[in-house]
């Protein structure tokens, strides 16, 4: 029989795989089990977006396949935002790609710049996507360890300098997933100087940027000086709309880089439905959309302050992150993050992610996902302390 690509041996193994064989076993059982794992907004859509896509998905219009470059009324939108947001002025015909999802986009742009033998410098822990989008490419990942003693913020001075002469393209993600890490407008400068030095180009993962925190204002990293001249920033309207299956995110930044990422696009996919790119116009435009991301925002905070409060009544000591909808937090001594979350799994039946499949460096912590309600999230805990699960002191 044929054999398959190589590329697709080196795929990693679906971290999940395990923990649902785990949990299929556990529900066969009667547990009743809370899933903190996955990181799927639980709430849904906003009314006023789903009824915006019923009246554009009944258009015969927005049946024929979209323009390759997205529609100029989603592409204008975005540009808005940046300018209302964050005093970033954006081209919408030269600076803006739709994607279909803003993993899409990350994943390919690998594909834009890297060459066999090149290297792309991915944060450890990260999103796996970065790391396989390099491989697929067949570039080199190298390991930016992101320790909690710098703020789960890369050391670029650590970086070999004859890694950097390979080097292609720098990932970043603020607020960061898995870490909760805020970026500071001094570090996204470091980052941008950093990159000119280096002939380099950022790609900024910002899927959490409106989910922030105790008065942290959402930042983008084309906020920097100089920062068009070598980021792209890729959203998502997953995250803050409660749209993750409705995929669609855009690239926006260097015109140079936005402009290879389209014209990649063009050649393996269709576009995104017409009514789906309207609908993200209603959502860029919404006179509720303010409201909504504080509600959001609000309802996030609440969940994060429950899980922090219960994890240190359990002898943790950690810090509210100021970002995205997760915590990360050590295993306790004698675990690694995978027996720790098989342990909390079978003993109190909550689903947990081991920080190993974000990395090397995400081994000896877990993350949790804030994807459930207050009340249920307490419910979580009830059987960790009735096991005996907690830091020692």
């Amino acid at each position: 029989m044929t054999q398959p690509a190589e590329r697709i041996n080196k795929l990693p193994g679906y971290l999940f795989a395990e923990v649902d064989r785990k949990v299929r076993e556990a529900v066969s059982r009667g547990v009743d089990v809370i899933r903190l794992g996955i990181g799927d907004p639980d709430q849904p859509t906003p009314d006023f977006l789903i009824a915006k896509m019923q009246e554009e998905a009944a258009k015969p219009r927005n049946h024929s396949y979209p323009p390759d470059d997205g529609l100029p009324q989603f592409r204008e939108a975005v540009a808005r935002y940046y300018e209302t947001r964050h005093g970033v002025s954006l081209d919408p015909e030269e600076e803006v790609a739709p994607l279909l999802g803003s993993k899409e986009g990350i994943a390919h742009i690998s594909a834009c710049y890297v060459n066999p033998g090149d290297v792309n410098l991915v944060p450890d822990p990260a999103y796996p996507v970065y790391g396989i989008g390099t491989m697929f490419a067949g570039g080199r990942a190298l390991a930016m360890p992101l320790k909690e003693e710098r703020g789960f913020y890369p050391d670029f001075d650590a970086i070999d300098r004859a890694d950097l002469k390979k080097a292609k393209l720098l990932f970043l993600n603020y607020p960061n997933n898995p870490t909760g890490a805020v970026a500071t407008p001094e570090f996204f400068q470091e980052a941008v100087d950093f990159a000119k030095e280096h002939d380099l180009i950022i790609c900024h993962d910002a899927a959490y940027t409106e989910v922030t925190f105790d008065g942290g204002r959402p930042l983008s990293i084309l906020e920097a000086a100089g920062a068009k001249e070598v980021c792209v920033e890729f959203g998502s309207l997953s995250k803050p709309f409660n749209m993750t299956g409705w995929r669609l995110g855009y690239a926006v930044g260097n015109r140079k880089a936005v402009g290879l990422l389209r014209r990649y696009k063009s050649n393996i996919d269709s576009g995104i439905f017409k009514a789906i790119q309207y609908t993200g116009v209603e959502a860029f435009t919404h006179e509720g959309t303010p409201a909504f991301l504080d509600s959001l925002r609000a309802m996030y905070r609440g969940r994060r302050d429950v899980v922090v409060k219960e994890l240190k009544d359990l002898g943790w000591d950690l810090q509210p992150p100021r970002g995205t909808f997760y915590i990360w937090a050590p295993v306790p001594p004698g675990h690694t993050s995978e027996s720790f979350v098989s342990r909390v799994l079978e003993a109190a039946g909550v689903v947990l992610t081991p920080g190993r499949g974000f990395g090397l460096y995400g081994e000896g912590y877990f993350r949790i996902a804030l994807t459930v309600g207050e009340e249920r999230l307490g419910e979580a805990f009830r059987p960790l302390k009735e096991a005996g699960i907690a830091y020692p002191s």
